[in-house]
């Protein structure tokens, strides 16, 4: 179990960097006519708005609520929850067009520890545990982390670009 406690530290700090250089990146726009910005712009909003979406529907807590299937196996919830999250990345993954290389790789950074910790918690537990027990860990797991939630973290990330955009 400590190796799960490790892993997510290292995990939410690799977060933490990845917003670091996320906020110190200016988003550099080249010189356009006007209606060429303000389009520019509502595509920008739009894949903010995605993105945000995004990150809701992969956060945990969100997903676990989404996909509980009581009845089913530990193994079979764990594949179901990560095939879901990278579902969900690939649906989205367009919309790195238009957002800051930082936001984009906020949302990476979180799909992968979300997919870490589901894989980490999975493999601690007995090959008969349940649906139920993967669950009921990793929401333990989510709620004795120090900080804001991972997700909470890329929302704001987000939140803030977007102002930036909206001037």
């Amino acid at each position: 179990m400590e190796i799960t406690y490790l892993s997510l530290i290292i995990a939410i700090i690799s977060l933490f960097i990845s917003l670091a250089t996320f906020f110190k990146k200016a988003t550099v726009q080249t010189t356009v006519t006007t209606g060429d910005k303000l389009n520019t712009s509502s595509l920008r909003l739009q894949a903010y708005e995605r993105l945000v979406l995004l990150t809701e529907r992969i956060a945990l807590p969100n997903l676990i609520g989404r996909l509980n299937q009581p009845g089913i196996s530990a193994v079979e919830m764990k594949l179901i929850l990560t095939e879901n999250i990278k579902q969900e990345m690939d649906y989205n993954s367009t919309q790195q067009l238009y957002v800051s290389q930082g936001a984009w790789d906020a949302l990476k950074n979180m799909k992968e520890q979300n997919i870490m910790l589901i894989n980490q918690v999975s493999g601690s537990l007995p090959a008969t545990a349940s649906s139920a027990d993967l669950n009921k860990k990793l929401l333990e797991i989510l709620l004795n982390q120090t900080g804001s939630a991972m997700h909470e973290t890329v929302l704001n990330a987000l939140n803030a670009e977007a102002k930036l955009i909206m001037g």
